[in-house]
């Protein structure tokens, strides 16, 4: 089984209510993209057949693609106040559950949750899961309010480490991107930055120490962070601050997350490779918004067991697939 975990549900009206919500302003492209942007850069673009379902499982046909875990994209729910994005997590994870019921064997969903507001987020993850069947829910690296080792979430770190929960890790755009208003930078390497960050914080913060046993996946292969575990380490090695809330090197808890395939290219995927082997990490194509299929995988130089376990077995063995 091909499973891709890093897929995007995309949705009309999301999509109007965050365009009125933002002002952003749309501006289409020759090749028929609509670009909603935003103080000088996009925010979120479209295609028209990104809506087509029928488009997208017959592009999963042709590139040998068994199921895909969907989730929302940049910005997720959290430009919302936090009153209303419980209304609106739960209108994305109704219209998720939906498509997912209606291709069982094709899709499984990740859920949002209204991290604005941590008893409502815990209550949609309840709903999420236990009523509407989805398989893991989906966090953004930051959430325009509090980082995410602040101790108003550690009631949502424990309620997914009891369940055993997988978390996808999405980036955001970084809360002051006013440097980056050129050249879309804020997509090209802002978000990376967002990912790096949010992952050296929640290791230097403990949470993998409090909460071991859930699989928390980092998209885009962890950003910048496998180039960094020595840096990390150093930090561990020099400042008290650093060795305030673990008692391990922060490399050994980066070896115990997970990593889709989504840097693409072949140097970035051997080092996350050689870093924390093919057991973390997780084949991913991030569409629709990039036209992957598995070849960025099977040309790697890897034995054929080690493919394998990346384009599906792990990440059966974390959502739980028979």
């Amino acid at each position: 089984m091909i499973v891709d975990i890093h897929a995007h549900q995309v949705e009309r009206d999301y999509l109007e209510e965050l365009q009125n919500l933002l002002q952003l302003t749309p501006e289409h492209t020759e090749d028929g993209k609509t670009l909603l942007r935003h103080q000088g850069h996009t925010l979120a673009w479209t295609r028209p057949d990104m809506f087509d379902i029928d488009h997208r499982l017959k592009a999963m046909d042709r590139k040998g693609i068994d199921l895909r875990a969907l989730s929302l994209s940049t910005p997720n729910v959290y430009p919302w106040p936090p009153a209303a994005q419980a209304g609106i997590a739960r209108r994305v994870n109704d219209a998720l559950a939906r498509l997912c019921r209606a291709h069982p064997k094709r899709f499984v969903g990740l859920a949002s949750l209204p991290l604005g507001d941590v008893p409502n987020a815990l209550a949609e993850l309840d709903r999420a899961v236990g009523e509407l069947g989805l398989s893991g829910v989906i966090i953004g690296s930051n959430i325009g309010g509090p980082p995410l080792n602040d101790a108003c979430f550690e009631p949502l770190w424990a309620r997914i480490n009891a369940l055993r929960l997988p978390v996808f890790e999405h980036p955001m755009f970084p809360k002051d991107t006013s440097e980056m208003g050129e050249f879309e930078l804020p997509l090209r390497v802002g978000m990376i930055f967002d990912t790096t960050l949010v992952a050296a914080r929640l290791i230097y913060a403990g949470i993998f120490e409090r909460y071991p046993d859930f699989p928390y996946v980092l998209a885009h292969t962890g950003g910048a962070l496998v180039m960094m575990l020595e840096r990390l380490d150093n930090g561990y090695r020099l400042f008290p601050d650093c060795r305030k809330h673990i008692d391990k090197l922060p490399s050994v808890y980066a070896k115990r997350l997970y990593y889709d395939t989504c840097a693409f290219g072949a140097p970035a995927l051997m080092l996350a490779h050689d870093s924390v082997g093919a057991d973390h990490l997780l084949f991913g194509t991030d569409d629709p918004f990039i036209d992957a299929d598995q070849t960025h995988v099977t040309r790697l130089p890897i034995p054929e067991a080690a493919k394998a376990a990346i384009l599906g077995g792990n990440a059966a063995r974390l959502l739980g697939l028979d």
